[in-house]
């Protein structure tokens, strides 16, 4: 593990702790600590391609590792230093390393990591503008910078050019609370529509999504307060490449209003966790209209390859939906967390979260000229989240964050063509971005359930060797592998070398 492995000075406690008054921003300190800290984060970049991908530890090995019960005295933050290398590194699933194709990407940056540990320094706590103006301001601004990149509407952006807009963004922790505040507000948009006194007819709202649709949804919906038996999960084939089809989803909803239920909410995908389908917005926009029911779209993952031309078109009809949101955490280069959520009318989501106690109350908030954060989200307090987005961008320009998705896309197609040329293996679905679906296919005397026990112990295989980590889904009823691109560290060569050992480990359990 290189510089990893420095043997800083060995414990002992210090009975007298009391004797010296206890500084925790004491400033020598917190230079010191940082600059450890700093020399083991470039430390760990430049060895992380060497370390199991996947730890070989079992569950509860930390605690038997480190003291079960905290300590009563302090202790040299050497010390602290050397347990972290000695013993988390080792239980780490290295999600930097080059050699992760699993899941999707949680991508970073040096700007990022920057941006994340002066925000945290800064620990401001910007529920309010006034509270601090600055992070509010600069929220606002990373949004409007990145819906201009999307090439959103500017009734999604906070500020246009003729002043304050009708719609707006917040940054959240995860698209989970994307979707959570978005059916609250469609839910209690939906009963005053129907003229509801308080929830009365809540038993009555339903929800439509496709059963590609990341699972999160389903449990946001209960969240939300939504009937399980009213949340339609509606099916997918090859025929729309897994997308949604709208004629379904009208057939669907169409049957609802029909038998009374007031249909609320629809949520579409671009680039969906399993297969990368994209649903089509703009045709669901169409569908939801005639309804009033209100759309979201979930592009947490390829909504960062939007940012490119070429891939724009996956947005096209995003005018007509109520939110959007995606997630710069997974692909653009901004560490975790980051889900940026536009809405078309803020109004619609701060009438439902909004709190005004009497000790937030500002002559700001009162003047009607800024949003406060806190009312478009589940709790109160909020991180400096903007920080680091706008950081990510101010640093490295709209060119070069289209160069890495560009050469992420690249290897992936590059992926794809060793797959396809090797009549061992089927590429499932037809790729979107940058993740392949791909599998052992059954032939010869081989049957799919064969086949899927052969992928099973392929990936499990794989896995094993510490020298890469994919994940799986289940498409169409088969055992997929998915084989995604963009680890902030990947170049052409790890994913070179991940097909070699998955031809190599394919060729040991098919002989």
């Amino acid at each position: 593990m290189g510089s990893l492995d420095t043997n800083p000075t060995t414990f002992s406690a210090f009975p007298n702790d009391k004797a010296a008054a206890f500084e925790p921003l004491n400033p020598e300190d917190v230079r010191a600590y940082l600059h450890k800290a700093v020399d083991f984060i470039s430390d760990y970049y430049t060895n992380v391609e060497s370390m199991p991908v996947l730890p070989n530890v079992k569950p509860g090995y930390l605690q038997d590792e480190l003291s079960a019960s905290p300590p009563t005295y302090s202790a040299p933050f050497d010390v602290t230093m050397k347990e972290l290398r000695t013993s988390v590194v080792p239980g780490m699933t290295h999600w930097a390393s080059p050699n992760f194709f699993a899941f999707f990407p949680s991508t970073n940056s040096a700007a990022a990591i920057a941006g994340d540990l002066i925000a945290s320094a800064m620990n401001t706590v910007g529920f309010t503008w006034q509270a601090s103006p600055a992070a509010t301001e600069m929220e606002v601004l990373a949004l409007d910078w990145l819906a201009q990149l999307l090439r959103l509407p500017t009734t999604f952006m906070n500020r246009t050019s003729t002043g304050r807009g009708t719609g707006g963004g917040v940054i959240l922790g995860t698209t989970s609370e994307a979707m959570l505040v978005t059916l609250v507000a469609a839910r209690d948009a939906a009963l005053r529509r129907s003229g509801s006194v308080g929830v009365a007819d809540l038993p009555r709202l339903t929800v439509y999504a496709a059963d590609q649709t990341h699972s999160t949804f389903f449990k946001a919906c209960r969240l939300a307060g939504f009937d399980p038996a009213n949340i339609r999960s509606i099916p997918t084939g090859p025929e729309t490449d897994y997308g949604l089809d709208p004629a379904n989803l009208l057939k669907i909803i169409q049957a609802d209003a029909d038998a009374g239920l007031v249909p609320t909410y629809v949520c579409a995908t671009v680039g969906t966790t399993s297969s990368n389908a994209v649903d089509p917005v703009g045709a669901i926009a169409d569908v939801a209209a005639m309804f009033n029911a209100w759309v979201h779209v979930d592009a947490a993952y390829a909504g960062s390859a939007c940012i490119c031309p070429e891939f724009r078109h996956h947005l096209d009809g995003v005018e007509r939906v109520d939110s959007i949101s995606m997630s710069p955490h997974k692909w653009l280069l901004t560490c975790l967390d980051c889900t940026c959520l536009y809405v078309r009318d803020a109004h619609r989501l701060s009438d439902s979260l909004e709190t005004n106690p009497e000790y937030l109350k500002n002559d700001a908030t009162e003047s009607g000229e800024v949003t406060d954060l806190k009312d478009m989200q589940v709790g109160v307090g909020r991180r400096f989240r903007g920080l680091k987005l706008w950081m990510v961008m101010r640093t490295y320009g709209t060119a070069k964050l289209q160069e890495h998705i560009r050469s992420d896309v690249a290897m992936a197609k590059m992926f794809e063509d060793f797959v396809r040329a090797d009549d061992r293996f089927e590429v499932v679905v037809p790729r979107n971005f940058a993740l392949v679906c791909f599998r052992i296919k059954a032939t010869g005397a081989m049957t799919e359930e064969d086949a899927d026990e052969a992928n099973r112990v392929l990936m499990e295989n794989l896995n094993k060797t510490g020298k890469a980590y994919l994940a799986h889904t289940v498409v169409g009823d088969r055992f997929v592998l998915r084989f995604a691109v963009g680890s902030s560290l990947q170049e052409e060569r790890h994913v070179r070398s991940a097909w070699d050992l998955i031809k190599k480990t394919t060729s040991s359990i098919m002989d």
